[in-house]
């Protein structure tokens, strides 16, 4: 996002943490209620390019909002939506991006606040190995002929009574409202939002074969030291890897040995 988009989105960001700090705030209701509101503006292009037009007053456009919501999802949604119609959009697809984002947001606080969080961080890691490996299942997951109803079935299939309940919410929305999106992209931007909501970056590690308890440790505390956050390590095993380490952080891939790499990441930390 750029500019004013850009700006529109922090505000969001912040408004949505003050409501969901309320003890009487629903964030799974507000996450459900705002994946509606997502597929509406994403389904109806016309309504989203009024709602983010400009030349329109704020007021004029909340007050749109209000009355296409009303009845239909909860105040605390209403007055959210309200106050992003309110805001300056560079391109009215933002604000569809913004609302989907403030969804699995509102999911993970309310994961964060049972504390689960680290399960559906790890979760949502792990289905998406499970995607990679899996040509039939990536492919069931994304046919486009197939109906959102026997996409979900198969998901419930696979991860109820498996998975955390938000995890399950989350992929099942992600499969089925992709919104152009590769399925694998959608699953890491879900893991850099659950990073997020605990201030921390992830790394995914991927080694020849399972790190050790203080390899862990000693890794996740370079790492922290060099990108100056708290790491969250989402471990993969290769054999391909040929007793190496490879560590991506975003789109920054760190290769080479265990030892190496640490003795190296030690030297310039003292320079």
């Amino acid at each position: 996002m750029n500019g004013a988009s850009r700006e529109a989105l922090a505000s969001a960001r912040e408004r949505l943490d003050a409501l969901t700090d309320s003890p009487s705030a629903d964030a799974a209701k507000l996450a459900d209620e705002l994946a509606a509101v997502t597929a509406l503006l994403d389904r109806e292009v016309s309504l989203r390019r009024v709602l983010t037009d400009p030349s329109q007053a704020g007021e004029a456009k909340a007050q749109l909002a209000g009355r296409l919501l009303s009845g239909q999802v909860s105040g605390d949604t209403a007055d959210l939506v309200a106050g992003l119609v309110r805001s300056r959009w560079s391109q009215s697809r933002d604000l569809v991006d913004t609302v989907e984002e403030l969804s699995a947001t509102a999911d993970l606080t309310a994961a964060q606040q049972a504390g689960t969080l680290d399960d559906v961080e790890d979760e949502l890691f792990r289905f998406g190995r499970i995607v990679t490996s899996s040509t039939e299942l990536r492919a069931a997951l994304t046919d486009r002929t197939a109906s959102a109803g026997a996409k979900s079935e198969l998901l419930r299939s696979l991860l109820g009574g498996k998975a955390d309940a938000v995890t399950e919410r989350l992929i099942v929305r992600l499969v089925t409202q992709p919104r152009g999106r590769s399925l694998e992209a959608g699953l890491e931007s879900l893991s850099r939002l659950a990073a997020e909501r605990r201030d921390r970056t992830v790394a995914v590690i991927t080694s020849a074969v399972p790190l050790s308890d203080g390899q862990k440790e000693r890794l996740g505390a370079v790492l922290a030291k060099l990108y100056g956050r708290r790491m969250h390590l989402n471990l993969d095993v290769d054999p391909a890897v040929l007793g190496g380490i490879q560590v991506r952080v975003g789109d920054e891939v760190i290769n080479g040995s265990i030892a190496d790499r640490l003795d190296e990441a030690t030297r310039r930390m003292a320079g």
